[in-house]
């Protein structure tokens, strides 16, 4: 039984791509359904935001990275194994506790990422059993830690806020600016509050709910507009900040040309914080208009790193530790449908044996046939005793899965599990939900 996770990261894949493998997350499940039927994983899950597209996976044999990536390369329309890294077992584990945390952000100890891994989780459940259930909620666990007990999270910027920053770049102050923000989720109302620290006069523009709008608006100070108001609007406009959940672009060069003669030869800066990209390409080509997009932030994630560096052996320590408490759960988790099997199989040879010394004793009384079954049971139970406890103390030690092995080998047991991980959390007596110790 291994956890592998195949996936994208802005480490890994630039803007172009990353944004073609976003899945939207009315598509995890039936994107789940086709890696499942793939590879025949026995459990799976999907993380997808602005910066990464990733599968876990618990499977049987590792087989499933290769149909993973022939499932992201039709999401991709070409071969998307270039941009994908592959991590296994214990890499895969403290993987997903740092990205839990905030360390593998473009901006460092972001805290928007931990809502995002707690979301991926809650809508992956049907697809998710017992040993990814249990990675996703301990990686929310660690996160609190790391956010808690180091610095990581300390004054950390959001993408939004590292995007405002960013428009500096050319106004220097912001304060007693225009600006206009396109969208009413998490994003846009970090943003919101960014320009607001500012001195920003913003207006927001909500392109499907305008109550929505209408509520930030209320609440930050903000002039709320609806969609088919905001183009006539941008000749007043110093920033506009895009962050939509459209799967394709929401603002164009016809958008835009109208109002560069009314401006004057004034800049406009485009801050485009969506994936899937708000804003064309093109945009970014005319006169007087700066466009950003995510890659543009990572000169801000830099800086960041600098200001926390000190914070990460910390929080490192505590990925560490946490990974080898899960791992030991997990190799403990393995070791009991082992043992079942071993256990039957050795009180099949007693059984088969006091049948055959029953024949060579004769006519035994009641009260003797059970002392002889108690002896056998005894004996058996005796020579079982230190290899159990070996193989749940090698599990606990960080070699349980070779000790494993190597029993199913020694005592001809069968290759694979006939016991699925929930029934074997059933056996050992664990729970999910059990007060960590």
């Amino acid at each position: 039984m291994a956890v592998t996770v195949v996936g994208a990261s802005h480490h890994t894949a630039p803007l172009v791509v990353r944004e073609k493998l976003a899945i939207p997350s009315v598509a995890t499940v039936s994107l789940l359904d086709e890696i499942k039927a793939a590879c025949g994983a026995r459990e799976a899950a999907l993380l997808s935001t602005c910066n990464r597209t990733e599968v876990y996976v618990v499977e049987d044999e590792r087989e499933c990275a290769g149909a993973i990536s022939n499932v992201l390369s039709r999401h991709l329309g070409s071969d998307a194994s270039q941009y994908l890294s592959v991590r296994r077992d214990r890499e895969a584990v403290t993987h997903l506790f740092r990205v839990s945390a905030g360390m593998d952000s473009m901006i460092l100890g972001e805290a928007q990422i931990h809502g995002q891994v707690r979301d991926a989780w809650e809508s992956c459940r049907e697809h998710a059993g017992v040993v990814l259930n249990r990675l996703f909620q301990t990686s929310l666990l660690v996160a609190s830690r790391v956010r808690t007990e180091t610095g990581i999270g300390r004054g950390a910027a959001s993408v939004s806020s590292a995007a405002v920053q960013l428009s500096k770049k050319i106004f220097g102050s912001l304060n007693g600016r225009h600006a206009m923000v396109l969208g009413a989720g998490e994003m846009a109302e970090l943003a919101l509050a960014c320009f607001a620290s500012e001195g920003v006069k913003v207006a927001i523009v909500a392109n499907r709910t305008y109550d929505k709008a209408a509520e930030l608006g209320a609440r930050y100070g903000a002039q709320a507009l609806r969609y088919e108001e905001a183009w006539s609007r941008l000749h007043d406009v110093d920033v506009l900040l895009t962050s939509t959940a459209s799967p394709h672009p929401v603002v164009s060069e016809a958008h835009i040309a109208p109002t560069l003669a009314a401006r004057g030869g004034r800049p406009l800066c485009v801050l485009d914080i969506a994936l899937p990209r708000d804003v064309e390409p093109g945009v970014g080509s005319m006169d007087n208009v700066f466009l950003y997009d995510l890659d543009d932030l990572k000169a801000a994630a830099a800086a960041a790193l600098d200001r926390r560096g000190e914070d990460l052996p910390a929080a490192e320590r505590i990925i560490e530790a946490e990974g080898e408490k899960y791992w030991q759960w997990l190799t403990g988790l393995a070791t009991v449908p082992v043992l079942t099997e071993f256990r039957d199989a050795m009180d099949r040879v007693r059984r088969a044996e006091l049948a055959a010394a029953s024949k060579r004793l004769g006519s035994l009384s009641p009260e003797q046939a059970a002392a002889v079954d108690h002896f056998s049971r005894a004996l058996m139970n005796k020579f079982l005793h230190e290899p159990t406890v070996r193989l749940r103390a090698a599990a606990g030690n960080g070699v349980g899965l070779g000790i494993i092995d190597a029993a199913r080998y020694l005592f001809a047991l069968s290759e694979k599990s006939t016991m699925a991980p929930a029934d074997a959390l059933t056996t050992n007596g664990d729970q999910l939900t059990e007060e960590r110790k």
